[in-house]
């Protein structure tokens, strides 16, 4: 089948009801202004957004159009309410639903980091499960998703899903160190230092706002 190319807002808003789904069903289908929270959320975000009702309102428009979400009535409330059709279109699932899910609300991952950040979605028993469900989605007809080239400086490969299109390359350096030269003075600056511990912080407080909400999940089961 043809894949339905998603914008970023797109991407963003289907992923939020993906994952509103599985992780608080109990609150699924979402209203619109639930439905920006979700998307603005600054944790398990990436990148942090700040979309308004018009924009996510569009992207479900759009959305619908391309048969992905639908609006779901009925009950006692009287509020507009949105859902997905994601695994039904694609065919996929529940750990192929989780590992997208995670693409498309944090960018590219490893398979390290979809196995232990999809755990509210799908627990996955070990690596081998998280990379063979990431192969599965690579070998579809279209694929799904890609493996990106590891980067220069870092152990593993990412993957990163093909539902905007076609993923850019991460930049290259514009001027490469020659074979074995010393690493640059600018490196060990206490200007660069003081960015990567900048970097550092940032990614533990991303960490802690996680575990706050993983917490606080945990707490809401007990109310």
């Amino acid at each position: 089948m043809e894949i339905p190319l998603l914008t970023d807002v797109e991407a963003r808003v289907l992923g939020s009801l993906v994952e509103k789904e599985l992780t608080t069903p109990e609150y699924y289908p979402l209203s619109l202004n639930a439905l920006v929270n979700a998307c603005n959320q600054i944790n398990n975000r990436d990148p942090v957004v700040a979309y308004g009702e018009g924009d996510v309102s569009r992207a479900l428009d759009s959305l619908r159009d391309k048969r992905l979400a639908v609006v779901i009535t009925g009950g006692t409330s009287r509020v507009q309410k949105f859902g997905h059709k994601f695994a039904d279109v694609f065919t996929l699932s529940r750990a192929e639903v989780a590992a997208l899910a995670v693409l498309l609300l944090r960018g590219p991952q490893t398979v390290g980091e979809i196995r232990n950040r999809s755990g509210r979605l799908h627990e996955f028993a070990d690596l081998s499960e998280a990379q063979t469900t990431l192969a599965t989605l690579a070998e579809r007809a279209p694929p799904l998703v890609t493996c990106l080239p590891r980067q220069p400086g870092t152990k593993e490969s990412r993957y990163a899903h093909l539902l905007c299109g076609e993923v850019p390359s991460p930049a290259v350096a514009t001027a490469a160190q020659p074979a074995n030269h010393a690493p640059s003075a600018a490196a060990s600056t206490p200007a660069a230092a003081t960015a990567n511990l900048e970097i550092e912080v940032a990614e533990l407080r991303k960490e802690l706002a996680e575990l706050r909400e993983q917490f606080a999940e945990f707490r809401r089961q007990f109310d």
